[in-house]
């Protein structure tokens, strides 16, 4: 017995291969457990709430005559603040956070003897990083974020 296809039968056959072929990968991505499914934050829903708040911080920044820059160096990371504002009333934290790997992140409390602090190479990776300086001067709150490459 001779089994004839049309073209019509032959692409029905050819999109559910594929479908399957799509779907295995889909199956094998979630039951495996060595890929790990994360968040870019455990308490993304709370984060959000405090979005406002980090927009007015932005844009306070913005407002200044000189803001807080980040550039690599040799050394690591300096993170230089405005050199008219006087160094010990500046307060904050610095987070860098890898959004690949949270095991990376990490916190640094913003503590001055000048207008300049470094973030040292023994803390970073190659790749990507999301920095946040989140700080405080005479109590006007001041915030920048950029995404930086390692």
């Amino acid at each position: 017995m001779k089994i004839k296809i049309n073209w019509g039968t032959g692409v029905v056959i050819a999109m559910v291969l594929f479908m399957i072929f799509i779907l295995q990968f889909v199956y094998r991505t979630l039951a495996n457990d060595k890929y790990e499914h994360q968040l870019v934050s455990e308490d993304y829903y709370k984060d959000e709430l405090y979005y406002q708040q980090e927009i007015d911080k932005m844009n306070n920044a913005s407002k200044l005559e000189q803001n807080t820059t980040l550039e690599r160096t040799k050394e690591g990371f300096l993170i230089t603040f405005p050199s008219k504002m006087d160094v010990t009333k500046i307060m904050g934290n610095i987070y860098f956070q890898r959004p690949s790997n949270d095991k990376l992140d990490f916190e640094q409390d913003i503590k001055l003897t000048d207008n300049r602090i470094v973030i040292n190479h023994d803390n970073l990776v190659s790749g990507k990083w999301k920095v946040k300086i989140d700080w405080k001067y005479n109590d006007e709150e001041y915030m920048l974020k950029e995404d930086v490459f390692y």
